[in-house]
């Protein structure tokens, strides 16, 4: 079965640098010796995502478009912070309401659906994307899931491993990973 590996880019000098420091460079070029090899490598449009691909040693082979409701969404995605439990678990009781986290959530879902359809048994992919964004998709994806076991949000280069099912066009068995 094809597997998706999603991470979150590398380390940047503070919350409005656009590139990498060099200790990202650096921490995503070691983690790239522990994975691979991906047939399909996506990035968003965000240079720091693109930059950590290849720092790891993989060129991007798509680039993920930013959605339409980013904006709406990272208003909405706020409020997670009001709610109780865990990070993973508050996520999950605003993507389980109806509005544009929810929207936001299973539109980035779809987009990681499709990297799927050209794989192969034994393939995997790669997306490299941003912190609130990746978990919210795998929330997503594992509604049912004990989410106050995954832990934290994710860190620089974490994120984590599922399994797709090819026939049945659904993903399965979700590892986090930590750096």
């Amino acid at each position: 079965m094809p597997m998706l590996e999603i991470r979150r880019h590398s380390k940047r000098d503070g919350e409005q640098a656009v590139h990498l420091s060099q200790a990202g460079v650096e921490l995503a070029r070691w983690a790239g010796t522990l994975m691979g090899p991906f047939e399909v490598v996506a990035a968003s449009v965000a240079p720091r995502t693109r930059e950590t691909a290849i720092a790891m040693g993989f060129a991007v082979t798509v680039e993920i478009p930013t959605l339409p409701n980013i904006s709406e969404f990272m208003v909405e995605s706020q409020q997670a912070a009001r709610e109780t439990g865990g990070p993973f678990t508050k996520l999950a009781r605003l993507i389980e309401r109806p509005g544009v986290v929810q929207d936001y959530s299973r539109a980035l879902t779809a987009q990681w659906r499709h990297l799927m359809t050209t794989l192969g048994p034994g393939d995997a992919a790669l997306v490299i994307g941003h912190g609130g964004h990746l978990e919210c998709g795998l929330v997503a994806l594992f509604p049912d899931e004990d989410h106050d076991s995954w832990g934290p949000m994710f860190d620089y280069m974490e994120g984590a491993r599922i399994h797709y099912d090819s026939g049945a066009g659904h993903f399965h068995d979700v590892e986090i990973v930590r750096m």
